[in-house]
């Protein structure tokens, strides 16, 4: 299932979006949603507002509610991808209807407008361009930087185009082909130069200069030539490859150390329950030991004590009474 996520502007606020091909529909976050119509200050807030308002509303029954589905999307807090509560059209109209907003209305509104921008860019994709510009002109972005940044994904499109051709496969090979490219202008892969810039999920690209826009798009063309060769192509997956058996490797030898270490320690235990058995059982035959002891003198105390007192004991006692 192709799904496609993108950030949506509703008055200057944004809202985490995903449009599911398949399905050929649109899923709103709630959280977002509640915090622009309710004017939220922050994403915790809104997130609060709407974990009240869906206990409400799951105590009320609401189908809205029930019905919703949960998508993995990108925290606006630490970057990360948690799954979200999401609504399509007509459960996010329902809900519209539980929250008291002056901006219901509009945001309906605007809710349409990017349901048929988005059937208008299906038909003609040159539209996706000019809804990128308005975008990123929103996000304040220059116009020479957003010509840039246009131009960079025309280039790189056309990349990904010639390595789909070539039959390089989406993933690990496409990373370690834009690895490539990066470390030519750079000299860093894209991960290093992500932390370089002090960036975590964001977009490389869209936080990059004029002049290292530029320089990546150079890159890209060049690259794209000797990318092409079917030699360089095997050259580059055999590398990769051992790559991937060298980390693959690296992780069964951690693994294997890991599961020494761990049937050491459960030999130690195993030798320390059986010192601690061993002397227990030592103690309870010692205490054994004693206990016979014990009754043993006792039994001689009672044969003695039974005995009959001889009569010049019986006369010393006499004696030592008067």
């Amino acid at each position: 299932m192709t799904k496609k996520h993108l950030i949506q502007l509703f008055e200057d606020r944004k809202v985490r979006t995903v449009w599911d091909e398949e399905q050929q529909k649109w899923y709103f976050s709630i959280v977002d949603v509640c915090g622009v119509l309710t004017d939220q200050p922050d994403y915790d807030h809104a997130k609060n507002y709407w974990k009240v308002l869906k206990f409400r509303l799951v105590k009320e029954g609401n189908e809205s509610v029930t019905n919703c589905n949960q998508l993995k999307m990108v925290s606006p807090k630490d970057g990360k991808k948690y799954k979200t509560d999401v609504a399509d059209f007509e459960q996010l109209f329902r809900l519209i209807q539980s929250i008291p907003s002056p901006k219901a209305e509009p945001f309906k509104r605007w809710m349409a407008n990017v349901a048929s921008k988005r059937v208008e860019q299906m038909q003609d994709p040159e539209l996706n361009f000019e809804q990128a510009y308005e975008d990123y002109r929103r996000l304040g972005y220059s116009d020479r930087w957003i010509n840039q940044r246009l131009k960079s994904i025309e280039v790189r499109k056309e990349l990904s185009d010639e390595w789909d051709r070539a039959g390089i496969e989406k993933g690990q090979q496409y990373a370690s082909l834009t690895d490539i490219i990066t470390k030519g202008w750079s000299g860093k892969t894209t991960r290093e130069y992500k932390r370089y810039k002090g960036l975590k999920k964001e977009s490389l690209r869209d936080n990059m200069t004029n002049i290292e826009l530029a320089l990546n798009m150079l890159a890209t063309p060049f690259r794209k030539e000797i990318l092409s060769n079917p030699e360089y192509q095997s050259h580059v997956l055999a590398r990769e490859q051992e790559k991937i058996a060298k980390r693959k490797a690296e992780i069964e030898a951690r693994d294997a150390a890991k599961e020494a270490i761990r049937a050491e320690k459960k030999e130690k235990r195993k030798e320390i329950a059986r010192a601690r058995d061993a002397k227990r059982r030592a103690s309870q035959a010692a205490a054994k030991i004693r206990k016979a002891e014990n009754a043993r003198r006792a039994a001689i105390k009672a044969a003695k004590e039974a005995r009959p007192m001889s009569a010049k004991k019986r006369r010393f006692l006499e004696d030592k009474k008067k």
